[in-house]
């Protein structure tokens, strides 16, 4: 059944371990741009709003003390983020220059499609998807 009111994905909300290293990773590693930079005080947080091609995607929250994430990546909740890329090796390559180590290629079994794995700094699986 399509839903008649949900029109996309707004973003996508991440807390992350070290602000200072995250927001790094996110904008010099992956090439997001920073819409909107926030410290609230009253809650000693961080909320980075990141766009990537002009769309607003991704909201990077610090907090204090936060926990580990239980397991990579069939722990309950969101399970990894992709971003869709033309040519997987040169995305790779791009990665690999920056320090950033990828998993070996597999291949969609459903769609043929090639994919890949990599961590952001607190391990969350992001996954490269060849469109």
């Amino acid at each position: 059944m399509k839903s008649n009111f949900i029109k996309g994905i707004h973003h996508i909300a991440i807390i992350c371990s070290d602000y200072e290293k995250s927001k790094y990773f996110y904008t010099n590693i992956l090439g997001f741009d920073i819409v909107n930079e926030t410290y609230r005080h009253e809650r000693d947080s961080y909320k980075l709003d990141l766009s990537l091609n002009g769309h607003y995607t991704i909201e990077l929250f610090s907090f204090p003390n936060t926990p580990n994430r239980p397991s990579r990546p069939e722990s309950c909740g969101l399970r990894h983020l992709a971003f869709k890329v033309k040519n997987i090796e040169e995305a790779i390559q791009e990665l690999s220059d920056k320090g950033i180590t990828c998993e070996p290629i597999r291949i969609d079994e459903i769609t043929g499609k090639r994919f890949t794995f990599f961590s952001d700094l607190d391990h969350l699986p992001l996954e490269l998807y060849e469109v």
